[in-house]
C-alpha cells in the first residue's frame, strides 16, 4: 500500500479534486507536481504560484512546479521534426510528445520524495493513461500507478460540489464547454458541439489561429541538420523560435486541424487541433530535405516516420524502436542543413523558396537551357535497360500483350 503519491497536477478541477480524494480513498500524503510544458497556468491566465498554492490548499504535503519547457523543445519537438512525425499523417503529436516529458519529471520527484506511487487525472477513454502508465512502469516499474479519475465515478458536478465541501479554491462553473489540452507545440481542442463530426468547429474554440493579420509576410527559417535554429537570419532557442513562429503565422489563421482520429484504447475520437509554428517548421523541414537528401536514403526516411509517429501517439517513447529510429534519422539529417522561404497570408503558409550550401540540385543538369550539362546521349542505353526485364516479360510471356490499365 503506497504511503506516499506525486500526482501529476495541472491546477484544474479534476487534479486538484484528486489531491483530496486520495488523501481520503487511499491514506496518502500527496506531493503536487506542476509541469510547464508551454501551456497557459490554466483557463483563467494564472501564474504557476497560484497554481502551486491551490494544490497546498487541497492538503498536498508540498507543491513543486517544474519548468520543462527548453526540454520539451530540444528533446522531443526536436526529434519530432527530424521525423516529420504527423500521426496518420495530418496530427503533429501535440499532446504525445508531452507526456514522456512530465512522465520523466514525475518520476525524478518520486525518487526526490520518497514516493511509493505516481498518479495522473487521466480517465479510461483517453490515450493519455497509456502515455503516463506505459512511461512511468518503463522508468520505473517499481512505481504503483493510480488513476482516480478512472475510477472515482465523479461527474464534473459532483467534482465541484467536492471541492465546495473540502473548500479547495477554485475558478470553474458546472457549464465547460470544451476539453483543452496546450502546451508550446499546439493546442488540442475536444467535447462540446464538436463531438459530433458533422459540426463546423465554433470560431470561439481557437485562441493561436485568430486571424489579426492581413499584410502577406514572408519567413526565412534557417536550419542546421535538421533542426531549426534563426527565423530571418536571427539564431533563437528552440522554444523561443516555437514561440515565435506561433505567434506570427499563427496571426493569419493558419495552422488549424480538424480530423477523425484513432485512437489507441480502439474508438474513433472528432479532434481539433491548432498548431501554427509545428505545421510550419515541418512544411519547411520536409521542402528542405528535397533539396538535400539522396533519393534512396529520402524514399526509406518517409517508409519509416509513420511508424515513429506511431510508437510516439501510443505512449512508447522510452521504446528501444523509437530509439533506433532517432539513431537513423539523425543520421540522415547530417546535410540537412540550409534556408527556407515561407510566405504567410489570411489561411495559408506556404514555401516559396528554398537553399542550402549542400543542396543536390545541379542546375547544370536540371536546365533546360544552353548552359546544360547532362549527357543526353546516356540516355537511350539507360532506358532500354532499366526496361529491359518487363520487355522480356511482354514478349514471351504476355504475347507482346501486356494490359493497360
Amino acid at each position: 500500500m503506497a504511503r506516499r503519491v506525486v500526482l501529476a497536477y495541472s491546477g484544474g478541477l479534476d487534479t486538484s479534486v484528486a489531491v483530496r480524494w486520495l488523501m481520503e480513498n487511499h491514506g496518502v500524503e500527496v506531493v503536487a507536481v506542476a509541469v510547464d510544458i508551454g501551456q497557459a497556468a490554466d483557463a483563467g491566465g494564472e501564474d504557476w504560484e497560484s497554481i502551486r498554492a491551490r494544490a497546498l490548499a487541497a492538503g498536498a504535503v508540498e507543491a513543486v512546479v517544474v519548468d520543462a519547457r527548453d526540454e520539451l523543445a530540444e528533446e522531443f519537438c526536436g526529434p519530432a521534426i527530424l521525423a516529420n512525425a504527423t500521426y496518420e499523417g495530418k496530427y503533429p503529436l501535440v499532446s504525445a510528445l508531452s507526456r514522456p516529458v512530465i512522465v520523466t519529471h514525475l518520476v525524478d520527484q518520486a525518487r526526490r520524495f520518497g514516493a511509493d506511487a505516481v498518479a495522473h487525472g487521466c480517465t479510461g477513454k483517453g490515450n493519455d493513461q497509456v502515455r503516463f502508465e506505459v512511461g512511468i512502469r518503463t522508468l520505473a516499474p517499481d512505481l504503483e500507478v493510480l488513476a482516480p479519475a478512472r475510477v472515482w465515478g465523479l461527474t464534473r458536478e459532483d467534482c465541484i460540489e467536492y471541492a465546495a465541501r473540502w473548500n479547495i479554491p477554485l475558478t470553474v462553473t458546472k457549464e465547460k464547454l470544451y476539453s483543452i489540452d496546450e502546451n508550446l507545440w499546439g493546442k488540442a481542442i475536444e467535447c462540446g458541439v464538436i463531438e459530433d463530426p458533422w459540426n463546423a468547429p465554433p470560431e470561439d474554440v481557437y485562441t493561436l489561429t485568430k486571424r489579426t493579420a492581413t499584410e502577406p509576410v514572408e519567413l526565412v527559417i534557417g536550419f542546421e541538420s535538421g533542426r531549426p535554429v534563426s527565423i530571418d537570419g536571427k539564431a533563437l532557442p528552440m522554444a523561443s523560435l516555437i514561440a515565435e513562429l506561433n505567434r506570427v503565422v499563427g496571426a493569419y489563421g493558419f495552422g488549424r486541424l480538424d480530423m477523425v482520429e484513432n485512437r489507441r484504447v480502439g474508438i474513433k475520437s472528432r479532434e481539433t487541433y491548432e498548431c501554427p509554428a509545428a505545421l510550419t517548421l515541418l512544411l519547411a523541414h520536409r521542402d528542405l530535405e528535397d533539396l538535400t537528401l539522396e533519393r534512396d536514403i529520402h524514399h526509406e526516411k518517409a517508409r519509416l516516420e509513420p511508424r515513429w509517429s506511431e510508437l510516439v501517439y501510443d505512449g512508447l517513447w522510452f521504446s528501444p524502436l523509437r530509439q533506433a529510429l532517432d539513431a537513423f534519422f539523425a543520421e540522415s539529417q547530417r546535410s540537412v542543413t540550409g534556408e527556407v522561404r515561407v510566405r504567410c497570408e489570411p489561411g495559408q503558409c506556404r514555401v516559396v523558396g528554398r537553399r542550402s550550401p549542400v543542396g543536390l540540385y545541379d542546375h547544370g543538369l536540371a536546365t533546360y537551357d544552353a548552359t546544360d550539362t547532362f549527357r543526353h546521349e546516356d540516355a537511350a542505353g539507360f532506358v532500354r535497360l532499366w526496361g529491359l526485364g518487363v520487355q522480356t516479360w511482354s514478349a514471351r510471356q504476355a504475347g507482346g500483350k501486356a494490359s493497360a490499365p
